[in-house]
């Protein structure tokens, strides 16, 4: 597995890193919560529909990939608050 080495990147690379991965995460929210709310409304207002389930489930899953933006968002906001202080 790649290990994330920012140290060897420089201020600029990480700035942009950092503002890309904060757009992505930020379309991914939008995406996520519209496919939420419309899989809940769709099983609130019909009667056995599975693919409303199923998209409820995927919702769900992609979900789990929001946490791991977060901390690589952090990781990069350290190592630029340590260039800053050195």
């Amino acid at each position: 597995m790649k290990e994330n080495n920012f140290k060897n990147k420089t201020t600029v690379q990480l700035l942009s890193y950092l503002m890309m991965i904060k757009t992505i995460t930020g379309a991914l929210i939008f995406i996520i919560i519209l496919l939420l709310s419309v899989t809940i409304y769709g099983m609130a207002t019909r009667e056995g529909n599975g693919t409303s389930v199923a998209l409820f489930v995927v919702g769900i899953s992609c979900s789990a990939t929001l946490p791991l933006q977060f901390m690589n968002m952090s990781k990069i906001k350290a190592e630029l608050k340590l260039r800053k202080k050195n």
